[in-house]
């Protein structure tokens, strides 16, 4: 079977808003490798979109769920509940940053976490508002392409959205926002929006994810914090793409010294398996009567046991110190390639094992390169590296490495994308 047949079926068969960035349909993995079904071999420097933090079939996860498989696949968390999902929950209780109580919900999508933190939200301070940020990416429900703050592709054609939710700019000092005019923008949707005594949320990503890889800073993360204290606004963190180790600690808003209201959790939280969870301070999390929140296939149990297994292979194998190794050496890679091309290799940024490189035209910050980003990821695929892009102006390339890399590993995929980038210019 090949990978030109397979693509033309699934064009037939699938619609095409769910489109797929490379023809090239996957017969097996392990780790950081891919083969497909002609045999080749493919690098992998996305993991699923940050989903395989431990590696594609890590034998701990595949041996948790080859066990749980042998005892039930479903019963529904909300009817006949098991031990796993107490323990979970437990698990995430503890590992969430601040030492205020917490509690957990699970759900299967992003998406549903962030939408269930805006209910939540609601419940509990009895507000409607919810402010989120230009360039934020949580999902594509209604409600979350409403927080979404990238038009393109997420969100031509399906509005109208839900009201009350209002944009403010990203701190990037890279695009010229600074901390202080991201705050005093937020600010004046107090002033010309709507007062602050209505806003039940304020939702954020401490590293964009689909906007870019812009990092919020410690600084910024805390005097949003601090405002939301003053005003009585719930601090959402979204964690989806950044958590589960990706970016040196095991949530990324832990770097900052602050405790959110209401966190979510997804992607790398087990192994590739779909599971989704909210983790809140206690009172928070109760505020929503029972049976108010759920869902058919929330915390599966093969879920939960995949994600237990992962939380044993972030500490045993020290994954979170492994993604900041994996970050060094990329990034040693782009450096060195920056210096021989300064005019278009704009900006290089990581936080741990979410790296990026921002590709502009003759050096200047005000002319995106989308056109070579584009190029990248498909002339890498044709050489066998799976390769993303992303960001607001569709000129970033992202790598997401399973955290579990080789060294070695690394090195070959970025000499082919090195390649790849020089026969471009």
């Amino acid at each position: 079977m090949k990978n030109a047949s397979l693509q033309e079926r699934k064009v037939n068969a699938i619609a095409r808003g769910q489109g797929n960035m490379a023809p090239v349909y996957v017969d097996r993995a392990q780790n950081a490798e891919i083969w497909d079904v002609e045999g080749n071999r493919h690098i992998d420097f996305g993991a699923g979109i940050a989903v395989v933090n431990t590696g594609h079939n890590h034998p701990k996860v595949k041996a948790a769920v080859q066990a749980q498989l042998e005892r039930f696949t479903h019963t529904c968390v909300m009817v006949t509940p098991y031990e796993s999902a107490v323990e979970l929950a437990e698990k995430l209780n503890a590992a969430a940053p601040g030492d205020t109580p917490k509690k957990s919900i699970f759900v299967t999508t992003g998406a549903e976490a962030v939408e269930n933190c805006v209910k939540i939200a609601r419940a509990h301070t009895g507000r409607p508002g919810i402010i989120a940020f230009n360039g934020g990416f949580h999902g594509r429900t209604n409600m979350t392409m409403g927080l979404t703050g990238k038009v393109n592709p997420y969100k031509i054609g399906f509005g109208p959205f839900p009201s009350d939710i209002f944009h403010v700019p990203y701190p990037n000092e890279y695009l010229g926002i600074s901390e202080e005019q991201a705050l005093a923008d937020l600010q004046m949707r107090f002033t010309c929006d709507i007062e602050p005594s209505r806003v039940a949320a304020i939702i954020i990503e401490p590293v964009q994810g689909e906007g870019g890889f812009y990092i919020a800073s410690a600084s910024f993360l805390q005097k949003l914090r601090a405002l939301c204290d003053e005003h009585g606004i719930l601090l959402i963190l979204d964690e989806i793409q950044a958590g589960f180790a990706r970016t040196g600690t095991m949530f990324c808003h832990e770097q900052a010294g602050i405790e959110a209201d209401l966190m979510t959790a997804a992607k790398g939280i087990a192994g590739g398996f779909p599971i989704a969870a909210v983790v809140g301070k206690a009172d928070i999390m109760d505020a929503p009567i029972p049976g108010g929140l759920g869902g058919t296939y929330g915390g599966s149990p093969v879920g939960c046991a995949a994600a237990l297994a992962v939380f044993d292979i972030v500490e045993e194998e020290k994954l979170c110190d492994r993604a900041n190794q994996v970050g060094d050496r990329f990034v040693e890679h782009l450096k060195g390639l920056q210096a021989d091309y300064p005019q278009i290799i704009g900006d290089i940024r990581n936080a741990g094992a979410m790296i990026a490189v921002e590709l502009v035209k003759e050096g200047d910050v005000n002319q995106p390169n989308a056109e070579l980003a584009k190029g990248l990821s498909a002339k890498a695929a044709e050489n066998g590296l799976v390769l993303l892009s992303c960001g607001i102006r569709g000129n970033v390339i992202r790598f997401l490495p399973a955290l579990t890399i080789e060294m070695d590993i690394i090195d070959e995929g970025m000499e082919i994308f090195k390649r790849c980038f020089k026969e471009l210019v």
